[in-house]
């Protein structure tokens, strides 16, 4: 679970729930009319956007802002290390029972065990890096569109209920409601917005680059691992995708151990 996204979004809906409780009668903020024609309205025009197949696996995509979790780039390189070490000592067909949690790594090494060349194991895995890659892209483009839709939609609604007002102006017991829906609807396409499609789609881009970052650490160590590379060689080869501090820190460690050994 990630809880900085769960945090964010329950926080931001407690704020706005206090002051209206603090301020006014919860009742007032409550607009049938209003909820049905932003929301429904925004979900209807983003659904004319994108296709059906889109439009659903986004609302799918929206759950790994809240739940999924990538290994850190560091046990990443550790557990890549270990397993090159069983390829050298027990051979490419130990891989294939070994358990990793990415179903991406674990195909990975079922084609190694399989004797599948490096070209293929490259081939593949590019090719399901790039269609995850897309995937992904096109939950957060949904989630972002419905960020630009639903204020416009919250507009729409203000504007019919200032139609519905001026309209109306001999009548004054019907220029409250058309007044409520004129104001509620531009809350309620402002909330859509700021508090639920925006972050949503800024979280989704920002899972999409780590998975992308991680499934090609992936690769290079599958090829490498394929090459018979030495896994001090693959460690070293893996920490360009540490930050800077990161991968001094551990060159000093090494010199420092290579110093003691002498």
């Amino acid at each position: 679970m990630d809880l900085a996204t769960l945090i964010g979004l329950v926080g931001a809906a407690v704020l706005v729930g206090a002051s209206v409780i603090l301020g006014t009668s919860p009742e007032v903020f409550m607009n049938p009319t209003g909820l049905l024609l932003v929301v429904g309205g925004s979900l209807f025009v983003v659904l004319a956007k994108f296709s059906i197949t889109q439009f659903k696996f986004a609302f799918k995509a929206a759950a790994r802002a809240f739940k999924f979790q990538l290994p850190s780039v560091k046990d990443s390189i550790e557990e890549l290390v270990e397993l090159a070490k069983v390829a050298r000592r027990e051979g490419m067909i130990a891989l294939e029972n070994k358990e990793v949690n990415s179903p991406f790594l674990k195909k990975g090494l079922q084609m190694l065990a399989d004797g599948y060349s490096a070209e293929m194991i490259k081939d593949m895995t590019e090719k399901e890096r790039l269609l995850t890659l897309e995937r992904n892209e096109a939950g957060g483009q949904v989630f972002s569109a419905l960020g630009e839709v639903s204020p416009a939609m919250g507009m729409i609604g203000t504007l019919v209920g200032l139609v519905q007002m001026l309209s109306n102006m001999g009548d004054p017991s019907l220029i409250g409601p058309a007044m409520a829906v004129a104001l509620l609807t531009t809350l309620y396409g402002a909330m859509i917005a700021t508090m639920i499609a925006n972050p949503i789609a800024e979280k989704l881009w920002v899972r999409m680059k780590q998975e992308a970052k991680m499934q090609q650490l992936w690769i290079d160590a599958l090829i490498a691992i394929k090459n018979d590379k030495n896994p001090r060689v693959l460690e070293q080869m893996l920490t360009i995708y540490l930050p800077p501090e990161h991968r001094s820190v551990k060159s000093s460690n090494d010199t420092n151990a290579a110093a003691e050994r002498t």
